[in-house]
């Protein structure tokens, strides 16, 4: 096994009957398993070791499926590439010398790899599918409130989600099967969805479906990452897909309301990690801010921090009003812009990610390079809509994904349309 896929490898059995025995699931490092340690890729919880598990968990476990370990992340869940683990990158296994996406990188680089038949990510702004995308395997973000966070590392509350990534589209939806409905532990999940036979839908029908393209999602996309895009479209109409371009205005604005609101959530998330009552102590030297701002200094990498300061300034008296009141202003119209564009469509389609896998390295110089890659993500994150990333082919020689998206709570949609094109 690469040890750069997983940080902790360690069996955890199932049930010995259900829906995934004999079924292997790699467990990303944000998602709590007792007894066995939950680091969310920083050096801050490098030692922690969780007392009970996250829902999803006990869901794959009661699902019968046999869990081989914790994969590698971007700290904190913070990066599209897993270069800012604490605990070294993860090379993509499909493209030497790239990244694997992130931030669920070491995820989608174990079903890639074959280190495990199936993995689960989370995606807040576009972590499950990016990797899906770069890795060549299928990624799922659910609607918002299909599955349980409980468990689960708080990044942004609002906007994040647990979900599949697999190496076929009925994989991925038999899996969210087990994950999805209800639970007493999460008052943000809802009875909707809770009953679909997702795997069901993924028999390609897409006869009659109407497909709308965002034009603003496609326009800075990379030239061969556009061809498959449309070859991918063209594939759909020869099915009976009707395929035409539609406008959501609003997404020009997505990314920089995604992280305004990211950053101010996971600034007041991560304020619980000083030392004292979760992380890694530095011990008290007599002085409580000099000792918090110690371990902080010492347990957090550069991305982390970054975004903890612009959270908390976005957040701060005389600030609020400027960005993050704006950044919800903005959340609302690309909600409304969603909602009538499914009035007339009944999935969206974009290229999941507007160019194919970068170099290891060539975005850690460059932020906000990385903040522009997530264009075609974030808005669904915004949104609370689900998505799914399918493999679409390669250009020179690196995995293209196509992502569709559906109304709230149209998980089978996008599946039935994912399942199509492969």
């Amino acid at each position: 096994m690469s040890d750069q896929i997983f940080i902790t490898e360690e069996t955890i059995d199932g049930a010995d009957d259900g829906p995934l025995a004999g079924t292997t699931v790699a467990v990303k490092d944000n998602i709590s398993t007792e007894g066995v340690r939950t680091t969310c890729g920083s050096a801050m919880l490098e030692e922690y070791v969780p007392p009970y598990d996250a829902t999803v968990v006990t869901r794959l476990k009661e699902a019968g499926a046999t869990i081989v370990g914790k994969t590698n992340m971007d700290e904190f869940g913070m990066g599209t590439t897993t270069e800012t683990s604490a605990f070294g990158p993860t090379e993509n296994p499909v493209a030497e010398g790239r990244v694997p996406g992130g931030s669920s990188g070491g995820s989608a680089a174990a079903v890639a790899a074959g280190e495990a038949t199936l993995a689960l990510g989370t995606d807040t702004g576009g972590s499950i599918r990016c990797p899906a995308a770069f890795c060549g395997v299928v990624g799922i973000k659910p609607t918002y409130g299909l599955v349980s966070r409980y468990g689960l590392v708080a990044y942004a509350n609002s906007l994040e989600q647990i979900g599949p990534i697999a190496p076929t589209v009925e994989e991925a939806a038999t899996l969210l099967d087990v994950i999805a409905g209800p639970d007493d532990h999460d008052a943000t999940t809802r009875e909707e969805g809770a009953d679909a036979d997702y795997a069901s839908a993924a028999d390609g029908e897409v006869d009659g479906l109407d497909i709308g393209v965002p034009t603003e999602l496609v326009e800075g996309a990379d030239e061969g990452v556009v061809e498959r895009f449309w070859d991918a479209m063209d594939d759909l109409e020869a099915k009976g897909a009707t395929v035409h371009e539609v406008s959501l205005p609003s997404v020009e604005h997505a990314v920089e309301a995604y992280y305004v609101i990211a950053m101010s959530e996971a600034s007041s998330n991560l304020a619980r990690y000083d030392g004292v009552r979760y992380g890694n102590s530095g011990g008290f030297d007599g002085n409580w801010n000099e000792t918090f701002s110690e371990t902080r200094e010492e347990a957090f990498g550069d991305e982390v921090k970054r975004r903890i300061l612009l959270g908390t300034y976005a957040l701060s008296a005389g600030y609020h009003d400027k960005y993050y009141k704006k950044a919800q202003d903005a959340r609302a119209w690309l909600k409304q812009d969603f909602d009538s564009a499914f009035e007339d469509v009944d999935v969206l389609a974009s290229p999941t990610m507007p160019t194919p896998p970068f170099e290891l390295g060539e975005s850690l110089d460059d932020p906000l390079q990385m903040y522009l890659a997530d264009a075609n993500t974030v808005p669904v994150n915004l949104a609370n809509l689900p998505a799914i990333s399918v493999p679409a082919g390669e250009t020179d020689g690196l995995p293209v994904g196509v992502q569709f998206i559906g109304p709230k709570f149209g998980e089978k949609r996008v599946i039935r349309v994912g399942s199509a094109l492969e």
